[in-house]
């Protein structure tokens, strides 16, 4: 989703490369594919967590590390050794107001997941650090992604969980989001491409690179219209499932398992373990059951957040399944 190289001197140092279009619309894809798990989930085809546990979380995470790998990669075909500013902020501007897009649109159909820091946030702010690192050593940029992806994984603290914190990646409680990439372990990736492009440029690779097979016309396109396809295979996707339930609507779950799935997969995205989410959830549902507060809807059993007594009774499990 980054720019490439226009200009007359940055094409004669910087080929332009198939493959790089071509891997760009694999991970498109991939990325299709994932999200067509998630609006399967989302329409009730697939139980709840499905989209987001198991082997497709990691897949998610390779698909989102290819992106930002990706990205990185080409920040340097465009924009080494001479940083372009005005070519760079112009797609810089684009990619930034597809972001505030998304975020306003996931706000008002679906609140309690809306994306306010996703991939497409990520790679705009990611994009502007990796400015910082185009002329640095190589080895340097690959030691501080090294240090970027490891950092989650051994520091957290209290403070990042303020809301405009969250998009740093080092709160101890993760927050809802239908599409959370935060800058840390993410820019990793995106300076790891730098790194690798750097090195491929020192040794004078890529010619070699653009050489190599490239793949059909058509998944190159799609690697060179990324940010376009980025925005409208989604809509395209949801309407496909949607026309697919009209046809063929998915079989009502069962309430109560439906309850502690959903209930667990919440939970479970919050950062807790599975043992305390379990006794979580089990006791909240006992304590709906006992009060006749476990409401079946379309989706299955939910709680209703505005009833001041489910909240109280949320608040009475947390406390003893600590």
């Amino acid at each position: 989703m980054a720019a490439h190289p226009d200009s007359s001197e940055s094409t004669a140092k910087m080929p332009r490369i198939g493959a790089l279009d071509a891997a760009r619309g694999i991970a498109l894809i991939a990325m299709a594919t994932y999200h067509l798990t998630w609006d399967f989930e989302f329409f009730g085809y697939l139980d709840p967590g499905t989209a987001t546990h198991g082997w497709l979380k990691l897949y998610a995470r390779s698909i989102a590390s290819s992106f930002l790998f990706l990205a990185g990669f080409s920040l340097v075909l465009a924009h080494f050794p001479t940083i372009r500013f005005e070519s760079f902020f112009k797609r810089f501007g684009v990619i930034v107001a597809a972001a505030l897009a998304i975020s306003a649109a996931t706000f008002f159909f679906v609140r309690d997941g809306w994306i306010f820091f996703g991939i497409l946030h990520c790679i705009a702010a990611a994009s502007l650090i990796g400015l910082a690192f185009l002329r640095l050593p190589p080895v340097l940029t690959l030691i501080v992604a090294a240090a970027a992806a490891a950092l989650p994984s051994v520091y957290h603290a209290p403070l990042f969980d303020l809301p405009p914190l969250l998009f740093v990646g080092l709160s101890e409680n993760l927050p809802r989001s239908n599409d959370y990439v935060p800058l840390l372990p993410w820019t990793g990736a995106l300076l790891a491409g730098i790194a690798v492009a750097r090195f491929a440029f020192s040794r004078g690779w890529l010619h070699a690179l653009a050489r190599l097979p490239a793949g059909p016309g058509w998944l190159r396109w799609g690697g060179r219209n990324s940010l376009l396809v980025y925005l409208v295979h989604q809509p395209v996707l949801i309407g496909i499932v949607a026309l697919i339930s009209i046809i063929a609507p998915p079989q009502k779950p069962d309430p109560i398992q439906s309850y502690l799935a959903s209930c667990e997969a919440a939970c479970l995205a919050e950062g807790s373990d599975t043992t305390l989410c379990n006794r979580f959830c089990s006791c909240t549902l006992e304590r709906l059951q006992e009060q006749s507060l476990l409401t079946p809807l379309q989706s299955g059993a939910i709680l209703p957040d505005k009833d001041e007594r489910v909240l109280e009774l949320a608040r009475a499990c947390s406390a003893t399944s600590q």
